[in-house]
């Protein structure tokens, strides 16, 4: 008995310890965002004590994605240098497509860790990269409530009939967003019918008023400064268009970006579209 139990301690001796399960990675405590369209999902989803900067769009009124105002005016800005940057002592660098090289350059040689984010085409790329951001920050949970909230919304705005009204959405100098981007996906989802592809513009591209006037969209929607309208609809053959077609407004902040923008952006599509049926009433 004296041998068996001697031999079963040398065997527990001999084996190897148990892997322990890896260390939990702590949460950034010092985040910038350098990128307008990334602030909206970061001050949805982070401790406010997370965010050491947003980027300086998001103080512009115009250029601004977080609403209310108020809301990112809670916090400082950058201008994107790397030199603001290390002055916050950020421990994570979150960045979209466009932010200046030498910039990047620099975060990486001085170490700092950097996310950069791509533009989401669709609803699916922008859940995801939700999901990407809020995993990174330590606020898994968060990520899944603002992507639930924005399947809600979605669900929300879908119409009841399958017919799709024919839409067009024009920006200063006729710019148009067509095929493969998400303001296509989300007219599509609160039933309308991108008219884009029907002129042979691209994905990006410019409309010449001239094909507007000769195949015109049932409803336009003209994308302006805020509380204004494109002074493109002042020329004067447009007057006798806005007889025949609903114009309506619809702002830059919508068009842009993803995240909690889809909300506002379906609620607003779908307030036009139902507006649209009781017209025809």
């Amino acid at each position: 008995m004296r041998a068996v139990i001697v031999l079963a301690l040398l065997a527990m001796l001999a084996a190897p310890p148990a892997a322990s399960a890896p260390a939990a990675q702590p949460k950034p405590q010092r985040i910038v965002s350098l990128n307008p369209c990334l602030d909206s999902v970061l001050v949805r989803i982070a401790d406010p004590a997370q965010i050491a900067a947003i980027s300086h769009y998001s103080h512009d009124p115009r250029a601004s994605s977080i609403v209310p105002l108020a809301r990112a005016l809670r916090f400082p800005v950058t201008s994107e240098t790397a030199e603001e940057v290390l002055a916050k002592r950020a421990d994570l660098v979150i960045a979209g497509p466009h932010v200046a090289l030498p910039t990047i350059h620099a975060l990486q040689k001085l170490g700092i860790p950097l996310m950069q984010m791509g533009v989401p085409q669709s609803v699916a790329d922008s859940q995801k990269e939700i999901r990407q951001l809020a995993a990174a920050i330590g606020q898994s949970a968060r990520g899944e409530r603002l992507n639930a909230a924005i399947d809600a919304a979605l669900d929300r705005a879908k119409p009841h009939d399958k017919a799709l009204v024919p839409a067009l959405i024009w920006q200063g100098g006729g710019m148009v967003p067509g095929a493969g981007t998400l303001a296509d996906e989300l007219l599509r989802r609160t039933g309308f019918a991108n008219m884009s592809s029907t002129y042979g513009l691209q994905q990006w591209d410019v409309l010449p008023i001239e094909h507007l006037l000769a195949r015109p969209p049932r409803v336009l929607l003209s994308v302006g400064a805020e509380g204004q309208r494109d002074r493109m609809l002042s020329h004067p053959v447009m007057h006798d268009l806005a007889e025949h077609i609903d114009i309506r407004t619809y702002s830059p902040r919508l068009l842009h970006c993803g995240g909690p923008t889809i909300i506002d952006a379906v609620d607003r599509l779908s307030q036009i579209h139902r507006s649209l049926k009781d017209k025809t009433r």
